[in-house]
């Protein structure tokens, strides 16, 4: 197909049947094509950046995305809020002395702006703000911050990351939440996806509304009572339905529907690397939700509490660049236009990761490849009663995070953050690590507990740190008497009843994450109206029988009650003057204490008490993990009788539906000299 091979009469070429034959042949997905060079406009109230795909325009005053213009629509973004409300970078935070994961909300607005780069090839634009004495009477945060936008030649998206600085001299503060928030235009995209498995056509902010719908409990519940589409009626929309593991973001976002007239538009949050983002990989974060509304979360306290709110003190100086994300538009003409759309989202995203660090950021913060080092090694496990020799660590969590406590890495959030997997041998190469002081951290499905090397590495850039072969050893007195779950750091493995079929998202039926349903939680006292549940060693299943989370149970007069469960096994004989090890790894807690006792439901005091423990939250939000936590508890063998036993766990706080405890794994461990 060439334009030679078309000729009308007179030996003219015929340019229109060239150009489609072109169009024929276009890719039927695809962010678009220009040779156009990038260009900037600037007028009263906007700062233009054109590359002859897309326009996006910059609010002078601020720094928001007011416009993104493409494929022939003015405005991707919601035309119906202020131009302030659209595409922004907001902070929640809160002085020193506050507690709690809420706080100020501030909208980060860019006082002055700036052309940092600007060629054929690139444009970079910076909207900064600063602060000095003065701001604290208009409370904004204590923070300098340095908004950046980027657009590439013959890139069919905007590239957005920030700088974020307090100076040492500056008042101590505290900060829940960084993010930036993207809201489309609501006629335009109906169909959300987040995950292979996790996509569908969605309500519209209106059907939430009080005309529409009900709110329950938690707020962010609504029940779609009278929907503009009928089909959504009965269903439970919330946006935490759609969190996910920091690992797993990398892409999510919004379809467009297609038209005669319009083909359908693809808008994507591409994250290429979670290094930047708080609370390490097995952090939840919101994705995308009604709005229609798509999310980077960098900083925020969900699913985990006040542990992971970040706490700036006076005289400390903290410096950190969040992103470059990217938002990445594409469309298609094909029939079936949402897998194609989805299918290039996913290829763009693994051009972005395969592309990071990126070479374009013209901020000295930002490391490039250059600057950076890496770290490689064999990570083995040692358990002498389940094998002699050291095991080998196959798919192993392993990375490197700012020095700290084993497992400290899950409330790490000022610093960076460098995770990868073992192969089936062991081996690791973590890349791209920022220079600066570090530990090693791991965990190994598998095994309970968390590895954390003893000696600071520092890297350094073109660093390449060979730690050799390091061995975890894993938390063992004896052998396994019984044990119940699998260490995974999840209670994804135990009982998750159907929902109720009055609070449904059709999403999640029949769905691996089927927890993810609302009011899993009151389906407990259905199954256990008057006596709680029992677990017997040996002939119960922890699939069928042990309730994915232990929480209150609601009574016939609107009160909430603490729950007993009990474990029942059998000794064959116990060990006199020994000392057994009960294991208990927690996957998630919220404002619970768990107290253990052993053949007698009333010791008083309990043999183990934890105190009052957790803030995740996990349970109300839908998820299946929170932060993890371990206890090794002694259990004296005077406590122990031959032939039966039981261990009574008690959740003693209940003040609500939502106090309660998911549990990762419970193992019983024999003293050591029955090995």
């Amino acid at each position: 197909m060439v334009a030679s091979e078309v000729q009308i009469e007179g030996g003219q070429y015929c340019f229109f049947v060239f150009v489609l034959l072109l169009v024929r042949y276009l890719p039927p997905v695809a962010g678009s094509m220009s040779s156009q060079a990038v260009k900037l406009r600037v007028d009263d109230n906007y700062v233009v950046m054109d590359n002859g795909i897309l326009e996006v325009y910059l609010s002078k005053k601020g720094g928001f995305i007011s416009a993104i213009q493409y494929n022939g629509v003015d405005n991707l973004l919601e035309v119906l809020n202020e131009a302030h409300d659209r595409g922004y970078w907001d902070i929640v935070w809160n002085e020193a002395d506050s507690t709690g994961t809420t706080g100020i909300y501030e909208r980060v607005v860019g006082t002055s702006y700036k052309v940092i780069v600007q060629n054929d090839e690139q444009l970079e634009i910076s909207f900064t703000k600063t602060w000095d004495r003065s701001s604290m009477e208009e409370k904004q945060s204590p923070l300098n911050i340095d908004i950046r936008y980027v657009m590439l030649r013959n890139s069919c998206g905007l590239y957005c990351y920030s700088i974020f600085e307090h100076r040492k001299e500056w008042p101590a503060f505290n900060v829940p939440q960084i993010r930036m928030v993207f809201k489309l235009r609501k006629e335009k995209f109906n169909y959300m996806a987040i995950a292979d498995n996790k996509q569908r056509l969605m309500p519209v902010p209106d059907d939430r509304l009080p005309t529409r719908g009900r709110t329950l409990v938690p707020p962010e519940a609504v029940l779609l009572v009278d929907p503009i589409e009928p089909h959504f009626k009965g269903e439970v929309d919330d946006k935490y339905q759609y969190s996910s593991n920091n690992k797993d973001i990398k892409v999510h976002g919004w379809i467009s529907s297609k038209s005669e007239t319009n083909p359908a538009m693809g808008f994507w949050v591409i994250i290429p690397t979670n290094e930047f983002q708080s609370g390490g990989p097995l952090k939840q974060n919101l994705t995308s939700h009604v709005g229609p509304i798509s999310l980077a979360m960098f900083l925020s306290s969900h699913y985990a509490g006040e542990d992971v709110v970040m706490r700036v003190q006076r005289n400390e100086s903290w410096k950190k660049v969040f992103g470059p994300i990217f938002i990445y538009l594409n469309t298609s003409s094909e029939n079936q236009v949402q897998p194609s759309l989805w299918k290039d989202a996913k290829d763009q995203m693994s051009k972005e990761v395969q592309s990071w660090p990126y070479d374009f950021p013209a901020s000295g913060d930002f490391h490039k490849s250059h600057q950076r080092g890496s770290v490689y090694g064999t990570l083995k496990v040692q358990d002498r009663f389940i094998s002699d020799h050291q095991i080998l660590a196959e798919g192993a969590y392993i990375g490197l995070a700012p020095p700290g406590e084993p497992g400290s890495w899950q409330t790490e959030c000022k610093g960076y953050q460098f995770w990868t997997q073992t192969n089936k041998r062991g081996f690791f190469s973590i890349n791209n690590i920022h220079s600066g002081n570090y530990n090693l951290y791991a965990w190994i499905p598998g095994f309970i507990g968390d590895y954390c090397n003893n000696v600071v590495l520092t890297i350094k850039p073109g660093n390449k740190v060979n730690v050799g072969e390091i061995v975890y050893e894993a938390p063992r007195n004896g052998p396994t008497l019984w044990e119940i779950g699998i260490p995974d750091r999840t209670a994804a493995e135990f009982y998750v009843p159907d929902p109720n079929p009055n609070y449904i998202n059709t999403l999640y039926l029949n769905h691996p994450d089927r927890f993810r349903q609302h009011g899993l939680w009151e389906r407990y006292a259905d199954l256990y109206p008057n006596e709680d549940l029992i677990y017997t060693v040996g002939h119960s299943d922890y699939t069928k029988h042990w309730f994915f989370a232990h929480v209150t149970r609601k009574r016939d007069d609107g009160t909430y009650h603490g729950t007993t469960w009990q474990i029942k096994f059998k000794l064959h004989n116990v060990q006199k003057n020994g000392t057994y090890k009960l294991r208990l790894a927690l996957a998630a807690v919220n404002f619970s204490q768990l107290q253990v006792r052993v053949n007698n439901p009333k010791e008083d005091p309990p043999m183990f008490t934890s105190g009052l423990i957790g803030k995740d939250n996990a349970i109300a939000r839908h998820g299946i993990h929170g932060l993890y936590r371990l206890y090794n508890i002694d259990v004296s063998s005077h406590l122990l009788v031959k032939d039966d036993n039981i261990i009574y766990l008690t959740q003693t706080i209940a003040n609500g539906p939502f106090q309660g405890i998911m549990y990762d794994y419970i193992r019983l461990e024999a003293p050591p000299s029955h090995k």
